[in-house]
């Protein structure tokens, strides 16, 4: 056996420390890598040997790659090349349209810990008409009830927890708590960053898409992401104009919605904020069939002939085995992949950002819509902010219903965190456990922890024994306790300790 590093993210300052050194600026592309990986279905030669001749020869890889992906239609190779860009001063809006893009990676700058201030995007779609001036005047009394609601929360929450003044890391704490429900009066024009890490193959995919988009904002985005790539890697981004499917489909769908809801009675406005609308019947016994076929390789249906007869002590001792060995880092089997769940939920933009990043599951989405109304901090609430609030979420929604007689999709950029939206989220029960796991744990934000809670106990009410273990991380220990009447073996180590 050989393992070979071939290669590893560099920052560009040590890239353009190589330029200025006078490195070969053709060695400092990741196209060779995508070339001789792809000689490796077709070439006997050692990968070393043929990423070696490919490092030798750029412009033959150039060629050589222009050739697979774009005459033979082997796309793939183009996710061997990997890019890490600085995101900054992106909307929040804008960032949801990047964010969309489920294979690529993001760690963005959290509203929950960083004291917010007055900067935003001025979107192109208003600059230079007589909404601009009356944006910017929104944003600027926006900004003003944020940090007002702030020192008031964080007064708040100072006095209720005297304790966690002791030290360090529980002031931190005390100020992120004020922080993620002032931000509610925040509008999603309130600027960004992000750090972002994609293949080629999907860079190329998401500049397409924003070609065809209908902000300005983010068909720039677009444009720059590909200056950039183009630069390092053009045998790679090859397919990078508007497409008719992105630019026109959803387009043309929505004239045929619109005609199919002229004579329907139809009503936004939901009794319940999560849903299940759809799930897989019987799904205990569909994962046990599963995990039949996985044990003793018998055809599903056969499986599932067996497992109707089995009895229900017998059912639930195949679920506790297989979920025994357990620890609240461990994924549960990949089996529990074959059953599925579909949510309708509404929820803010606030909780949006957290729900979105789970790209496992798959989720679409509707518009902002101010007539869904607003989620309000229940400690805005307890602390007579609440009145701000609604009336920032009032005057946003009337600046939001101007900017869209202009352009429909730019007006939710006046609109807040605290307004909402309904999503559509289809999941499988294995990804419904990493829903829970990290979104009912006590460290998560109360918006997002009350959504996931909810799925939990929607799913544990369908399919029993697949929900026997859900919960948030910090819950574990005692969920596993009530079902197997032991704590769970490995114990993790303490947290470091703070400082005073």
């Amino acid at each position: 056996m050989k393992i070979i590093l071939s290669g590893y993210n560099l920052d560009i300052s040590v890239i353009e420390d190589a330029r200025a050194r006078g490195v070969d600026e053709a060695l400092l592309t990741p196209e060779p890598v995508s070339a001789a990986y792809a000689r490796i279905s077709r070439d006997p030669r050692p990968v070393d040997e043929l990423r070696a001749r490919a490092v030798a020869e750029v412009e033959k890889a150039r060629k050589s790659n222009r050739t697979i992906i774009f005459e033979m239609g082997h796309h793939s190779v183009a996710e061997h090349a990997v890019f890490n860009y600085d995101v900054i001063g992106l909307s929040r809006l804008a960032i949801e349209s990047l964010e969309a893009h489920r294979l690529c990676s993001f760690t963005e700058k959290s509203q929950r810990y960083i004291t917010l201030s007055a900067d935003f995007v001025v979107p192109e779609e208003i600059r230079g008409t007589g909404i601009e001036k009356d944006f910017r005047d929104h944003i600027a009394f926006l900004s003003s009830r944020y940090d007002e609601a702030n020192a008031v929360l964080l007064e708040y929450q100072r006095k209720k927890h005297p304790d966690l003044q002791k030290t360090a890391m529980g002031r931190r704490t005390i100020e992120g708590w004020a922080k993620e429900d002032a931000r509610y009066l925040m509008p999603l024009a309130a600027e960004g960053q992000l750090g972002l890490t994609v293949n080629a193959r999907n860079i190329e995919l998401v500049i397409r898409r924003f070609a065809a988009h209908p902000l300005a904002e983010v068909r720039e985005m677009g444009r720059r992401l590909y200056e950039t790539a183009v630069k390092v890697a053009p045998s790679l981004v090859l397919f990078v104009e508007a497409s008719p499917f992105d630019r026109e489909t959803y387009s043309e769908l929505k004239k045929l919605s619109r005609h199919a809801l002229e004579s329907a009675s139809v009503s936004h406005s939901s009794s319940a904020d999560v849903s299940l609308v759809d799930f897989t019947p019987d799904a205990d016994r569909q994962i046990a069939a599963a995990l039949l076929v996985t044990l003793e390789g018998i055809p599903f249906a056969q499986a599932r002939e067996i497992t109707e007869r089995m009895i229900d002590a017998d059912l639930r001792r195949l679920f506790e085995e297989g979920s025994r060995r357990l620890e609240l880092y461990d994924a549960v089997l990949r089996e529990f992949e074959h059953v599925h769940l579909t949510f309708d939920i509404v929820l803010s933009s606030a909780a949006f950002g957290q729900l979105k990043r789970h790209r496992i599951a798959t989720i679409t989405s509707g518009p902002y819509d101010p007539g869904l109304g607003v989620t309000v901090p229940p400690v805005l609430r307890e602390n007579g902010l609440d009145g701000i609030l609604r009336e920032a979420a009032s005057r946003a929604s009337e600046l939001g219903r101007r900017i869209g007689e202009l352009c429909p999709d730019a007006a939710p950029y006046a609109l807040l965190n605290a307004h909402r939206r309904r999503v559509l989220m289809t999941l499988n029960a294995r990804e419904l456990y990493h829903v829970s796991r990290l979104r009912e744990d006590g460290h998560a934000q109360w918006d997002i922890r009350r959504i996931s809670a909810e799925m939990s106990r929607l799913g544990r009410d369908k399919m029993p024994l697949i929900g026997l273990l859900l919960g948030g991380k910090d819950q574990y220990p005692g969920i596993y306790e009530r079902v197997y009447g032991a704590k769970p073996k490995v114990v993790l180590p303490p947290p470091p300790k703070d400082e005073i």
